[in-house]
């Protein structure tokens, strides 16, 4: 028996419900990440200690979830150069520079 349209019989999930195996999911990265916030501050010293330059790339990084980035700007400019020029005499006398 095909599926119709406005079938009472099987009602289906509810708009926006999320299935089970979703909600494990997600239920397990929360839990995950809980743990490694929980010990974050003493990992972190651990590779300081060992790598101190990787500790500072870790930390740089997650500093980026903490603090906003700044927006890029755009500068423009003109640039405006004005050629000037010299003329150079040469006489018997020396050189006599004019502007």
């Amino acid at each position: 028996m095909p599926f119709e349209k406005g079938n009472k019989l099987a009602k289906g999930r509810p708009k926006g419900a999320i299935n089970r195996s979703t909600e494990m999911m997600k239920l397990t990265i929360a839990r995950a990440v809980d743990n490694t916030l929980n010990t974050l501050s003493a990992d972190l010293e651990k590779i300081r200690k060992d790598d101190p330059e990787r500790a500072i790339e870790l930390a740089l990084k997650l500093m980026e979830f903490t603090l906003p980035k700044l927006s890029r700007t755009e500068m423009r400019g003109e640039i405006e150069q004005r050629i000037q020029t010299i003329n150079v005499n040469i006489n018997k006398s020396g050189s006599e520079f004019r502007d």
